[in-house]
């Protein structure tokens, strides 16, 4: 009996002493569902730019416990402010948007400033600064971001200049990263959205990394710490996000900050964004970083991050390269009197089109047998032929003209280009279905991985379907929403 006593004993302290993970869990659980509380609505699409920051700054500036200081300038002049609140003694400093074109962690910062400054959850937050202070630098490269590209100013990738120190983004980084002698770093970023979970058809859409700090990829106690803090947000994230977070590659890359910045002793954590079905903008993505980035700060917090194991980081699948915007599958292609069987893989590149938007310029990324392969979305279309589309009979004078069309009609016919004389200089694009030409185009005679993806799917003698720039189109159910038109000159 008194053996029975000491081993209840025995249980009741070590739970005492054990950091519960059920609470954490409980309160991003909660997080997830009050989102649209905290969510920043200023910033709704990916192309921001520093001006629509600084508003959102100047705000912060008045609310309590936020401390707001001009750190460094751009190369271009554009301010670089560092964000600070608590006052725990544990460090943790989290930047975005190195790459100018990378900003789904930007947007999720704001919502979480909001998180912070609002009513909610004051007993978690009050415990949590107690112990934390968190030091954020919201878009290090806001000349980037002012034409949504990655490179700064100079050109340079300021992610491969942590050894030279040329740009001033990267001097600023460096100065505060040593200044602040950071135990933990957050070095947040976006990802190609054509990385899948390796072996599966899940998307990547999110990707960790605990950077390597030599060639060897050895684990000491600081990069191991940040091993456990990933497995504690891949748990978290697998309950949104089931099998779509992924692992990014960890060589060694001597010019890399994240690399470097772990091997100056703070425990650094890469977090990507990458792809997630039907979200264009990544408004769920960075609903995502919320709840990563805060139940990694609570994690910090209470310690819980050290009952994690690094042998569970190791079993996060790695990111892989296999997936499209759209696969077909098994279509019938006549070349020179022989027909064959082809897969096509179809990616819908982005182009900025100069008004802090952009439109698609769609090509076959490849061609083949893609059984191992993956797409957004995918069909089979075992069965059909792919026929070449002609040109509308009529020319018409202007882009104007093309409004009444009936493009049901003409595409069913097997129409997939309109023919018009007086097309503006600058206009690469339209909002119809179906590609603009002028009168000299000629059109492709086959199809070849880089081309445009514009052609029919025909069966039986029927044209069902039509691909227009690389995007599908149901004639028999036709949607008026997909107007992706390019213009060919």
């Amino acid at each position: 009996m008194k053996f029975l006593n000491f081993l209840l004993t025995i249980l009741f302290l070590s739970l005492l002493s054990f950091p519960a993970a059920a609470q954490p869990s409980d309160l991003i659980q909660q997080l997830w569902k009050s989102y649209p509380e905290f969510k920043e609505d200023a910033l709704s699409q990916r192309r921001i730019k520093h001006q629509d920051l600084q508003p959102l700054i100047q705000k912060l500036k008045k609310e309590q416990g936020f401390e707001v200081n001009r750190i460094g300038k751009s190369i271009e002049g554009r301010s670089l402010n560092l964000i600070s609140i608590g006052t725990g003694k544990t460090t943790v400093f989290l930047w975005s948007q190195m790459h100018g074109d990378e900003s789904t962690a930007t947007m999720a910062i704001f919502d979480i400033f909001n998180f912070i400054s609002s009513d909610k959850f004051k007993d978690k937050k009050e415990a949590l600064f107690k112990n934390v202070t968190l030091h954020f630098l919201p878009m290090l490269n806001p000349d980037g971001a002012e034409v949504f590209q990655r490179r700064n100013a100079l050109g340079i990738d300021v992610n491969r200049d942590a050894l030279r120190l040329q740009s001033p983004e990267g001097k600023t980084l460096k100065r505060i990263r040593d200044s602040l002698s950071a135990d933990f770093g957050f070095n947040l970023h976006d990802q190609s959205k054509y990385y899948n979970a390796e072996a599966s058809a899940s998307p990547a859409t999110i990707s960790f990394l605990a950077p390597a700090y030599n060639y060897e990829k050895d684990v000491n106690e600081v990069r191991g710490n940040a091993m456990k803090l990933i497995v504690g947000m891949n748990v978290e994230l697998q309950k949104f996000i089931p099998g779509q977070v992924a692992k990014y590659n960890d060589d060694f890359e001597p010019r890399a900050f994240g690399d470097n910045i772990q091997k100056w002793g703070t425990s650094t954590i890469l977090i990507e964004s990458g792809g997630f079905l039907n979200d264009p903008e990544k408004q769920k993505i960075r609903k995502l970083n919320f709840v990563a980035i805060l139940s990694a700060i609570f994690s910090i917090s209470n310690q819980d991050y050290k009952t994690w194991s690094i042998d569970d980081y190791k079993e996060i699948p790695e990111n892989d390269s296999k997936l499209y915007d759209l696969k077909l599958t098994g279509l019938q292609y006549e070349l020179l009197g022989e027909n064959y069987i082809l897969d096509l893989g179809i990616n819908n590149q982005e182009v900025s089109n100069g008004k802090n938007g952009y439109y698609y310029r769609s090509q076959i990324a490849d061609q083949g047998d893609l059984s191992t392969n993956y797409g957004y979305k995918t069909r089979d279309l075992s069965g059909y032929k792919i026929k070449q589309g002609a040109i509308y009979p009529k020319t018409f004078d202007n882009l104007k003209d093309l409004e009444k069309l009936d493009f049901p009609s003409i595409l069913s016919a097997g129409f997939s280009y309109v023919r018009v004389k007086n097309i503006p200089k600058n206009e690469n694009y339209t909002n119809y279905p179906i590609q603009v030409v002028n009168e000299d185009f000629m059109i492709p005679g086959r199809l070849g991985v880089g081309s445009n993806p514009t052609f029919f799917l025909e069966k039986d003698g029927k044209m069902e379907f039509a691909v227009i720039n690389g995007f599908f189109l149901d004639l028999g159910d036709f949607d008026n929403s997909i107007k992706n038109g390019l213009i060919l000159r």
